[in-house]
């Protein structure tokens, strides 16, 4: 590691995060969760309740709220976002032995959600400044690898299936959604909307998540809301939105006494315990996302007056939770340099995720050409990014 470096700008940037979280010694976070509201009130109403499970007051209002928040006529209350987003390519269709196209340049439970619905991914490039799958390479992808039929869209390759697209607002930056909407409704893909770290951000007026067939959210710890553990899927269909809500309480048919399931169901729906915790969370949404857009303010200007890290802000027309704060390095050395500095010094940063084609179980599945991604891999960094009370 060069002395220079770490002096003139590793040491900088710690000293500015310490003295923006008034820490000036201890082990800072990369992102805690923060409970200023009604969270154990609303907890203790439910084990009062003794409702602790699946059905609960608590479950519907998340659902009420996810739906006035998004503006989604329909939103159903999941146990993570990584089976919401299993039941969401199973409700648009998806089959086993299709493609499914996403972005390498994701966490692990996108693809995996995909392998899950018993499909296999195709991964596409992402766009440098929104680190978001690409539509352009998308586009280009399917002219020269896809034909199109009646049926759908199909890899010459193999004729495998394109059942779905799979994009990622990754760190909460919307990506290029409504151009990658307009190619999805081209090729009759439908769209499944990765929203998972972007509850709270907007393409122009519109929530992130309600431009495709189905958007997913998540609330695990670590995201600007949490129940701990707990996820979302959000529809406009009803169709889907209704078959999506009856397959997560096992296809149960509604019944006073009697159990009885017309189709395979999932027990996917969020315990009212952690809905409790999600309610109360929600109730605080608007104030978490304006002190995040206040330390995001903080890191821009600290970052602007320098020329070996770029600080990752949201594209003209759209508007970013700043759920993970983002820096980009001039050269993946300054990365690796930066990682290890500020977390001996106990400032917890980390870099993006590995791409998932070079992941051992993604290996053998579809890639295009990745310039974009592989970039990123090597340069960005995420930085304490917590609510600030």
């Amino acid at each position: 590691m060069s002395t220079t470096i770490t002096d003139n700008t590793f040491i900088d940037i710690l000293n500015f995060i310490r003295s923006t979280f008034n820490k000036p010694q201890g082990f800072i976070p990369l992102h805690a969760p923060y409970f200023g509201g009604n969270e154990k009130k609303y907890v203790l109403d439910t084990i009062e309740s003794t409702f602790v499970s699946s059905v609960g007051a608590y479950v519907n209002k998340f659902e009420e709220m996810m739906q006035d928040i998004t503006g989604a006529k329909f939103a159903i209350a999941t146990t993570n976002g990584t089976v919401a987003l299993h039941l969401g390519l199973i409700v648009v269709g998806v089959k086993p032995g299709d493609l499914v196209i996403t972005q390498p340049l994701t966490f692990a439970a996108t693809a995996n959600a995909i392998k899950h619905a018993g499909a296999d991914p195709v991964f596409i490039d992402v766009d440098k400044d929104t680190m978001g799958l690409s539509p352009a390479a998308v586009a280009a992808w399917l002219k020269e690898n896809c034909f199109t039929t009646e049926a759908g869209t199909f890899y010459k390759t193999t004729n495998q299936r394109i059942g779905a697209c799979v994009p990622m607002h990754t760190f909460g930056f919307p990506l290029r959604i409504m151009d990658l909407a307009t190619i999805c409704k081209q090729y009759h893909i439908p769209l499944v909307e990765d929203a998972a770290e972007s509850l709270g951000s907007y393409v122009g007026e519109q929530h992130t998540g309600t431009f495709g067939d189905i958007g997913i959210f998540s609330f695990n710890g670590n995201k600007t809301i949490t129940s701990g553990g707990g996820g979302a899927i959000v529809a406009n269909s009803e169709q889907l939105g209704k078959l999506a809500k009856h397959l997560s309480t096992t296809a149960k048919m509604p019944h006073a006494y009697e159990f009885k399931h017309d189709m395979i169901g999932y027990n996917y729906r969020m315990p009212n315990l952690n809905a409790a915790l999600a309610c109360a969370q929600l109730e605080q949404l608007d104030n978490m996302l304006e002190n995040k857009r206040e330390l995001a303010e903080k890191y821009k200007l600290f970052f602007s007056g320098r020329n070996k890290e770029q600080f990752v802000t949201e594209a003209p027309g759209t508007t970013a939770n700043y759920w993970l704060n983002t820096i980009i390095f001039n050269s993946p050395q300054e990365q690796q340099d930066f990682l290890q500095y500020s977390n001996v010094n106990q400032v917890m940063t980390r870099p993006i995720w590995q791409l998932m084609n070079k992941l051992p179980m993604y290996q053998h599945c579809v890639s295009g050409l990745l310039p974009n991604a592989s970039w990123l891999e090597e340069r960005v960094v995420n930085i304490p990014s917590s609510y600030r009370p």
